[in-house]
């Protein structure tokens, strides 16, 4: 199927800084794609530590299980990433391709293998030999020059453009960088992150407080998206520190991620983090319209969430929107099925800004002309107030068209 670029995508990949202590390097293995690379190595000096926030998948793949397990060693010399083969379901077979992968990469470098973390993306089921990957160690070592388009493009799977993220802050007085590359287009409802996303930082931060605030931020961010409802076996998301920026880790400690003095940290990781996880939706496999779910008025901010995702994830919205059938009816339905207590007649509805209905009915005299302009954009906002509730939430996804048919139909030809 000839690649073409979805219409939502940015004008440009980002021109983003490199981070001190990561270096890049990509290959092309031919384990699926020709003509492409599809091999990603991020090396890290000496010191740095990783990150990371996983699949809840019962079918995890043996690479999320590998950096499931070695997470607690804190440390980590690099990340390897192949696309095209996601070694998901894949049995012994698959564990011993990751552990040789790993071994090989730390041998390489002069490091223990649980300082290397593995991940793929691609096809289930279907076991490789570590070989494919590893053979290109040497060269991709001796010159670690990609830069972040080309590490991009060298994790997609079905993705139409490559994506990419930066934010600065200051952390105890010092600069600090925070970049990122993430893949996605389908299998897109993270029940943690989605497909995935790799993020480096020159922050020095020790490895609790670390996670504690990845794991907020994708909270936040790829944990509030979603294409088709399908969580992947492979979703992974990565957050390595290197500490070049300077600042002292050791006044850190015992501090909890809401703490003051890591504020800017924090809504740094949140910028790049939600771009990232945004992009991901515009490039919904077949999507043609971003769409924008708010939800205020819950008993909490969880019922919110189900209420947002249960509108996000219906098939009958998703597909009225892709239509541009400002069908109101079908939020009220998703609205209902989302087993979160509401009372109908305190159910407001807008789209795109215009009040459809509110207690509990049609607003009186409502002309749909100007909802039905909305749908004919891009851009579909939809709000739902169900309540006097604190609890809100937004959630992004898009439309479902005929192409995720004829993308996942011959996905494996």
């Amino acid at each position: 199927m000839d690649l073409v670029i979805s219409p939502l995508a940015p004008a440009r990949f980002p021109e983003m800084p490199m981070v001190p202590g990561v270096r890049l390097a990509t290959a092309a293995t031919g384990l699926k794609y020709t003509g492409r690379d599809d091999l990603l190595i991020a090396t890290f000096d000496d010191g740095a530590i990783m990150a990371g926030v996983f699949t809840t998948s019962a079918t995890a793949a043996a690479p999320v299980l590998w950096c499931q397990e070695i997470l607690s060693h804190g440390k980590a010399r690099a990340l390897v990433c192949n696309a095209g083969n996601a070694n998901a379901f894949t049995g012994a077979a698959g564990h011993r391709t990751v552990k040789e992968t790993a071994a090989a990469l730390a041998d390489a470098i002069g490091c223990a293998p649980e300082e290397i973390f593995v991940a793929s993306t691609g096809v289930i089921g279907e076991p490789f030999d570590a070989g494919v990957l590893t053979r290109h160690f040497s060269e991709m070592l001796a010159h670690p020059s990609a830069s972040w388009e080309e590490a991009a493009r060298a994790i997609m799977t079905t993705d139409t453009f490559p994506k990419g993220a930066f934010a600065r802050a200051r952390l105890q007085g010092k600069d600090v960088t925070i970049c990122g590359i993430a893949k996605g287009s389908g299998m897109i409802a993270p029940n943690m992150a989605t497909m995935l996303a790799f993020l480096f930082t020159d922050a020095a931060l020790p490895a609790p407080l670390l996670q504690a605030l990845l794991k907020r931020a994708v909270d936040e961010s790829f944990n509030c998206i979603t294409v088709d409802g399908d969580t992947s076996t492979n979703d992974t998301v990565l957050l390595a520190a290197t500490g070049k920026a300077g600042n002292d880790a050791s006044l850190l400690e015992g501090l909890q991620a809401s703490d003051p003095a890591l504020t800017a940290f924090a809504e740094a990781l949140n910028t790049v983090c939600g771009d990232l996880a945004r992009q991901i939706v515009r490039d919904g496999e077949g999507a043609e319209k971003f769409v924008t779910v708010r939800v205020s008025g819950a008993p909490d901010d969880d019922g919110a969430k189900r209420i947002a995702m249960s509108i996000a994830n219906s098939p009958l919205v998703k597909t009225a929107i892709a239509g541009e059938d400002p069908n109101w009816g079908r939020i009220v339905m998703a609205v209902g099925k989302a087993g979160v207590p509401v009372r109908q007649e305190e159910i407001a509805i807008s789209i795109g800004g215009i009040r459809i209905t509110e207690n509990g009915a049609v607003v009186p005299g409502y002309d749909e002309t100007p909802v039905a302009e909305h749908m004919k954009g891009r851009e579909i906002d939809i709000a739902v107030a169900v309540g006097a509730g604190p609890g809100k939430a937004t959630v992004w996804t898009c439309d479902l068209t005929h192409r995720y048919i004829d993308i996942n139909a011959d996905y494996r030809s």
